[in-house]
């Protein structure tokens, strides 16, 4: 079963890049586009969707403003916000109206692909009639580790931290050409020392919003490298 994805964009050549990237992964199908909110809604009229891409900034009806409309009608239908908009209210406002993720323009076909992978993982779960509790898990993104703890709570900033450093971090993070990073790409960018940040980064990682690999430099040296995981974008917004 394929999945059916319309393309909400004003800017052609921006759906043209959409649309390109969308053909590349497996298992979706393009349905079109609409370069307002307007025309996407007489689309959905005349066919099903499973999956919106959709632009925050457009003439008349902006993204947010059908995105509303399409909750307020009771549409089951998900968003994948792609925009420029990277303001708190906004990404917020998107993912309380239930967006399933929030790409922040520009950005790299690694996260667009590790966006729509997730969602299609999730997709499938949600289409099956009866959920074992392991994939109940894998579709809350929780997994338990090899002791099999107990569910833990919310984590809480640990003292020493700052939110509004955190959010300089992340704001930092994301503004990032690579997807991968390192402690020293964030300190060339803020004026914090690396001790400082990486503390910042463990938490993150303890979090379940970045992930940690461990890489080796060609004089041996190992060097922590980070990467935003797919939940990561949403559950940010629990911590700023």
């Amino acid at each position: 079963m394929n999945i059916k994805v319309l393309i909400v964009e004003d800017d052609p050549m921006v759906t043209k890049f959409n649309r390109h990237y969308l053909e590349q992964m497996k298992g979706f199908e393009y349905a079109g586009c609409a370069a307002s909110g307007d025309e996407a809604v007489k689309m959905l009229m005349h066919q099903e969707v499973d999956l919106i891409l959709l632009d925050i900034y457009m003439p008349h009806t902006s993204g947010l403003q059908l995105l509303s409309s399409l909750r307020e009608q009771g549409s089951k239908i998900d968003i994948i916000v792609i925009s420029a908009a990277s303001d708190n209210a906004t990404i917020r406002k998107a993912l309380q109206n239930g967006a399933v993720d929030y790409l922040i323009k520009p950005f790299e076909f690694a996260r667009f692909q590790a966006a729509l992978k997730a969602y299609q993982q999730d997709f499938y779960l949600m289409h099956t009639e009866n959920l074992s509790q392991e994939q109940l898990d894998k579709l809350l993104r929780y997994s338990l580790g090899a002791e099999e703890k107990p569910f833990p709570a919310p984590l809480t900033i640990p003292k020493g931290l700052a939110e509004s450093t955190l959010e300089n971090i992340w704001n930092t993070i994301i503004q990032l050409e690579s997807p991968i990073f390192s402690t020293e790409d964030i300190s060339t960018r803020i004026p914090i020392s690396r001790i400082s940040i990486r503390k910042y980064l463990a938490f993150l990682t303890d979090a379940g919003i970045l992930e940690m690999e461990l890489s080796y430099g060609s004089i041996g040296r190992p060097v922590y490298k980070y990467s935003v995981t797919p939940a990561g974008y949403l559950n940010i917004n629990k911590y700023i």
